[in-house]
């Protein structure tokens, strides 16, 4: 089946206030629903286990699908201007220690957290996984649910636009916090539904995509992590580091001297996450830094 039943509760709070939000038209069509009492947003019914694996075929991770993922591997010098920008934050808070990145891909962050860490991985993708095991990477090949990880294992814990591909979240971040040291860091990189970019964009928004199944704002997420036990919640907006790096990022996909106009786009957007409109943040992108009690 493509689909699983439809879900009468929010799957965030248990309320059973929900109500269709959005009929989102795709290559894979699918609707959202709305908590009334926490605004979680979230697929409805949302798709099967096996169609979900189907999405992350090599193809996928090549970038050759529909929808798709961007190769890290094609522009690594690039890319890696960021994932040192943010490990390099991450180090103000810890040292050293142990470091897992869940939804690694092909271990770029991992790479670059070796520098301070002993790093490890959670990648679903055996083709991903496999490239990050040839590169003397740490991974284990399938979800969070099965690794084999214990209780108090890790110092820090990374998700970078993971948890909207999660199906059951407040199991999830349960899961993160028991292997998760007294006083660790967990760090979570989604987008704020909450935000104006993504109110005013509605069905629009470009996060609506098949393999996203749950939407949060900073409210009702900063909300989970305090239930799950976390607490010194801090939000960064767009991103956990500045302007530069993102920049440097971008020359990746530069071809000639005109595409460096794209750097005002890109600087906007990063400005404009300081401030809001209507009383929201005016870009959806967030950063969340918690701390395991």
């Amino acid at each position: 089946m493509k689909f699983d039943p439809l879900l009468k509760k929010c799957p965030l709070c248990d309320s059973a206030s929900i109500s269709l939000k959005y009929n989102i038209i795709q290559s894979h069509n699918f609707n959202v629903y709305e908590c009334q009492s926490c605004l979680f947003i979230f697929m409805n019914p949302a798709f099967s286990d096996t169609f979900i694996a189907s999405l992350y075929s090599d193809d996928y991770y090549s970038g050759k699908a529909g929808f798709s993922y961007i190769d890290e591997r094609e522009n690594h010098k690039f890319n890696s201007y960021v994932w040192k920008a943010r490990i390099k934050k991450i180090h103000k808070y810890k040292k050293s220690g142990t470091f897992l990145d869940i939804g690694c891909s092909f271990g770029g962050l991992l790479s670059s957290a070796q520098k301070y860490y002993d790093v490890y991985g959670v990648e679903i993708s055996d083709f991903a996984s496999r490239y990050c095991k040839s590169i003397d990477l740490k991974v284990h090949n399938g979800t969070l649910n099965d690794a084999p990880f214990k209780e108090n294992s890790f110092d820090v814990i990374t998700m970078i636009e993971l948890i909207e591909h999660i199906k059951d979240p407040v199991n999830f971040i349960k899961k993160t916090a028991s292997i998760l040291k007294p006083g660790g860091l967990c760090v979570i990189q989604t987008a704020d539904m909450g935000a104006y970019q993504a109110v005013s964009q509605a069905h629009n928004y470009h996060y609506y995509l098949p393999g996203h199944l749950s939407y949060f704002s900073a409210c009702n997420l900063s909300s989970l992590l305090t239930k799950s036990g976390f607490a010194n919640i801090r939000i960064y907006r767009p991103v956990d580091f500045g302007l530069i790096p993102k920049l440097r990022k971008s020359r990746g996909q530069f071809k000639n001297l005109k595409d460096y106009k794209r750097w005002l786009t890109i600087a906007k957007y990063h400005f404009l996450g300081y401030f809001k409109k209507k009383g929201r943040p005016m870009t959806s992108s967030m950063v969340i830094y918690a701390f395991k009690k």
